[in-house]
């Protein structure tokens, strides 16, 4: 039976990113298991890829912070490409509740030292995208540090890094049981590829985390939540330059995609479950907000069968769950990311990181409310700025 001091479930971009950083911290006695035939088939290959540090809590926006700066020297510090293009988020207000909002978040954003924030006008906003609809924009903020990145080349490249360092990895190997020593500690992780010694675990399986919790009896609240996504064919309708754009009366909101435009509205009328096909009604739901805001795209094809469903994994309050397992010494979590798990997973993974190596982590301030007790106690947090 082999031995490993870490064994990580789940290699997507959250686990990926916590063997790298394991490995920079000098562990790399660590073995990914991955449950598919190659990596990137779960959340992170489905992703629409968008980072943003325009969020409503500190503790929200300094994770965002953390990862983008990370991004923003990830091909160096790496040798591999993230992908990473500021080209920023613009939050459209078109009612007077959502200019209150985003004066409130402006304000959170800058004293939590995102200078990079600004407000910007109806004007400004429709000379950045002359073909959008603005008549009814009352005004926006932007950030030219958001934007978007490549979830398999990031996912690339942290696992190409661990391994060169000495990690392992396992694929098309599925975890069966999770067993434990006479004092409730980790000992083992059983496999469809055999039994592997270990005193610590890592529960990165994203959309699939509460069931590995269960391998240790605890009550992990993470459901899986579809998200649709649908490109449209070629077109010149924004530039290929053009920042995500949130219609914040509808939740609408898109980005370049290749040649495109990529198309994402969250219906609200979605319920938990694996559901990883797409609905092809959904085109007519997304387009239907799309054209108000972007009126010539009724003259721009969209191919249902490029159009696809991945996703999220969904807490109570939206907010990851990272940290150890306060039952079960050497289970740790890094799940739960609520479709934030690619522009977090630089700061989830340094975090995870630091938990196992130095048993506490200072790369953000609070990192422990993100534990898991917070559900048993009525602790949870709040976050507006969900897409």
């Amino acid at each position: 039976m082999e031995t490993f001091d870490v064994v990580i479930i789940g290699s997507g971009v959250v686990g990926s990113s916590v063997a790298y950083h394991l490995t920079e911290a000098g562990c790399t006695n660590i073995l990914l298991i991955e449950r598919e035939s190659s990596q990137g088939k779960g959340s992170t290959g489905k992703s629409m890829g968008g980072v943003r540090a325009q969020f409503s809590t500190e503790l929200n926006i300094r994770l965002s912070r953390f990862s983008i700066d990370f991004f923003s020297t990830y091909d160096e510090r790496l040798g591999h490409p993230s992908g990473y293009k500021p080209q920023g988020y613009v939050f459209l207000a078109t009612e007077q509740k959502h200019v209150d909002y985003l004066d409130t978040t402006f304000q959170l954003q800058r004293d939590a030292g995102l200078k990079e924030v600004q407000r910007v006008s109806r004007q400004d906003i429709a000379a950045l995208l002359p073909n959008m609809r603005t008549d009814d924009v009352l005004c926006g903020n932007f950030c030219s540090i958001d934007g978007f990145v490549d979830p398999y080349s990031l996912m690339n490249g942290f696992t190409a890094v661990a391994l060169d360092r000495g990690a392992k990895i396992w694929r098309d190997c599925e975890v069966t049981g999770i067993e434990k020593d006479a004092q409730g500690a980790i000992s083992a992780v059983v496999t469809s590829k055999g039994k592997v010694a270990t005193r610590t675990v890592v529960n990165a399986a994203g959309a699939w985390s509460a069931q590995i919790a269960k391998m240790i009896d605890a009550d992990l609240p993470v459901e899986p939540l579809r998200r649709m996504l649908v490109p449209t064919e070629p077109t010149e309708l924004i530039p290929h330059s053009s920042p995500m754009v949130v219609d914040m009366s509808t939740g609408f909101h898109f980005r370049p995609e290749g040649a495109g435009i990529l198309l994402a509205w969250n219906d609200a009328s979605e319920t938990p479950g694996f559901k990883t096909n797409f609905d092809p009604a959904f085109i007519e739901k997304v387009l239907t907000h799309a054209v108000e805001r972007l009126p010539g795209l009724e003259e721009v094809p969209v191919n249902p069968r490029r159009a696809w469903a991945g996703l999220y994994e969904m807490t109570p309050d939206h907010y990851p769950v990272l940290g150890p397992d306060p039952q079960t010494p050497g289970f740790f979590y890094a799940c739960g990311f609520s479709g934030h798990g690619v522009m977090h997973s630089p700061a989830s993974g340094r975090i995870t990181a630091d938990y196992i190596t130095k048993g506490a982590t200072d790369i953000v301030p609070d990192a422990e409310v993100l534990n898991i007790r917070r559900f048993a106690e009525g602790k949870l947090l709040h976050e507006l700025a969900v897409l």
